[in-house]
């Protein structure tokens, strides 16, 4: 998967939401409860993580993510990016200062070891 490589690099801290709705109006931030921040190797490691999820097709489901992250630099500002996963159609769909349109809808396989990884990592910082 392609995250915006500036806003990775830029990348100090992340917040975990658990996505509780879809947002009301398209680039808004996904509703939900942060319930972790990243930061120092522990974001570091989790942005390679994501980089490194294989590509897949797409599969129909209507999009229901379950997770976001939301990449913020050290000022803590808006969002560079936000990027939502949907484990079901193994979509992800990204917005923020940094996202480029060709970046927002991407793809990956939900059944390669990183892509476990990742849920397991949003997993274990659910209550």
């Amino acid at each position: 998967m392609q995250l915006p490589a500036e806003a990775v690099a830029a990348t100090a801290l992340i917040e975990v939401v658990r996505i509780t709705a879809l947002p009301t109006r398209q680039g808004s931030p996904y509703p939900g409860d942060v319930i972790a921040h990243w930061a120092g190797n522990e974001a570091a490691d989790a942005l390679a993580l994501i980089e490194s999820l294989p590509g897949s097709e797409q599969h129909r489901c209507g999009f229901s993510p379950g997770w976001s992250i939301r990449g913020y630099e050290e000022s803590l500002g808006l969002a560079l990016f936000e990027a939502a996963f949907c484990f079901t159609c193994h979509e992800v769909r990204m917005h923020g200062t940094a996202v480029a349109p060709e970046l927002a809808t991407q793809f990956f396989d939900t059944d390669t070891r990183p892509a476990q990884a990742l849920l397991a990592l949003f997993r274990a910082a659910s209550p």
